[in-house]
């Protein structure tokens, strides 16, 4: 077992990442090779050392060191990443809430791939687009792992996935599915073979069991905002428009939702 340092006080360097840095902090837009992200839970901090992330500290209840948080802790002691314990109610005074099953992992964020990266062997992408809610996020990659879409894409005015409560709603799966930002307009996906299908309620949009659809080598299904939908500019782009045919006169679904029936339907039928 790794040396541990026990807490007595709130006012302990190095516990500054678990209670005093915002989301953008542990962002670090000027330098994101050193930016760091926050995970909950023995399940979904070893889906994330399982991946390959690399621990930056350990913030655990004592009894969970020789638990379900034992090999977390034998991961940080071969990377030299410090574990910090506690009694539980200094531990969520430290947090500002009670830990999720007791243990909270500082990770190194990842080198992102490049949209070429993302696309080269890709047959179905999803793409987010301004999507801001961070349960929304995670419910979107966790139906985009299970549900067999190769890769996702984010517009830069979308949510983190690496947000404390995105990792979280995703059990993991946000480390499971490779993705990245997009900045330019999403015809650039015609670039890489792909044909692009907006989801969204138009006079002249495709049922999205459309035979045609479900044909397509290379698709990228685009998700818009929970409110609003897809901007105006981006469903005129888009070489197709699908709609989810509804019934009882509900006018759609939550867009994580309808990106787990549109991964669904949609997916690749050669694999």
């Amino acid at each position: 077992m790794p040396d541990i340092i026990e807490l007595t006080s709130l006012a302990h360097p190095g516990i500054e990442v678990f209670s005093q840095l915002t989301e953008a902090q542990l962002r670090n837009r000027l330098e994101p090779q050193k930016g760091i992200f926050i995970a909950e839970s023995p399940k979904v901090i070893n889906v994330a050392l399982k991946a390959g992330y690399l621990p930056v500290a350990l913030l655990c209840e004592r009894k969970h060191l020789e638990g379900d948080a034992k090999g977390i802790a034998e991961r940080c002691k071969e990377t030299g990443a410090p574990i910090y314990t506690g009694n539980r109610e200094l531990l969520a005074q430290l947090t500002g809430y009670t830990l999720t099953r007791g243990v909270l992992c500082a990770l190194r964020r990842p080198t992102l791939p490049s949209l070429a990266e993302i696309c080269r062997e890709a047959s179905r992408i999803v793409v987010i687009d301004g999507v801001v809610d961070t349960t929304n996020i995670g419910a979107i990659f966790r139906s985009a792992a299970a549900l067999g879409i190769d890769g996702v894409v984010l517009t830069r005015n979308s949510c983190d996935p690496l947000n404390r409560r995105a990792v979280r709603v995703s059990m993991g799966s946000v480390f499971l599915v490779p993705w990245t930002w997009i900045d330019g307009p999403l015809t650039t996906l015609h670039d890489y073979g792909f044909k692009t299908a907006a989801m969204a309620l138009t006079d002249d949009s495709l049922s999205i069991d459309a035979p045609q659809l479900a044909s397509l080598p290379r698709l990228a299904i685009v998700m818009g905002t929970e409110g609003d939908g897809l901007p105006h500019e981006t469903i005129s782009e888009a070489d197709y428009v699908v709609r989810i045919p509804m019934s009882h006169e509900v006018d759609s679904l939550n867009v994580a939702a309808a990106a787990a029936v549109a991964f669904w339907q949609l997916r690749d039928r050669s694999k």
